[in-house]
């Protein structure tokens, strides 16, 4: 087909998320310089990203504080924290990027990083860890952790 073009690997495994404003679908690339806005109402869009041994190093970069949510597919209470973490994902677009990296793929990463328990939610500004919050702590002390880092 004249005109069509394919989109390029990285395209292809980004992320679509859909406005919580307008409802619009939007193709979340990395990006260290900017926090992702909808390309129609360009209000803020939730930062939750699923990342690979490859691109982790490169998804910790952002202009926000970067919540890394150390976890496993065969972890109990890994399931149960996730919806919380993805909630505050949604909740704080815009102030925050939620990191997902599956220590079974990334083993190299995780032990970098001391994890020595899942779920272990780490962190880090500038690419480097501020705090971390161990275990499948209840959805108020996940808030308020995380707010405790956000407020200036």
């Amino acid at each position: 087909m004249e005109g069509a073009t394919n989109p390029t690997s990285a395209e292809a495994t980004s992320p679509i998320v859909t406005c919580p404003n307008c409802g619009r679908k939007n193709r979340l690339r990395p990006s260290a310089d900017g926090v992702p806005r909808c390309a129609v109402c360009h209000h803020h869009l939730p930062w939750l990203i699923d990342a690979s041994a490859d691109d982790f190093e490169r998804e910790l970069q952002a202009p926000v504080p970067v919540v890394v949510d150390f976890w496993a597919p065969w972890c109990g209470p890994c399931k149960w924290i996730s919806p919380a973490v993805a909630e505050q994902a949604r909740d704080r677009a815009g102030k925050v990027k939620v990191v997902k990296l599956d220590i079974d793929s990334a083993p190299k990463i995780a032990s970098r990083y001391s994890v020595q328990s899942i779920p272990t939610l780490m962190l880090a500004r500038d690419g480097k860890e501020v705090d971390r919050l161990i275990g499948a702590v209840p959805k108020p002390q996940l808030e308020s952790w995380l707010e405790g880092h956000l407020t200036p």
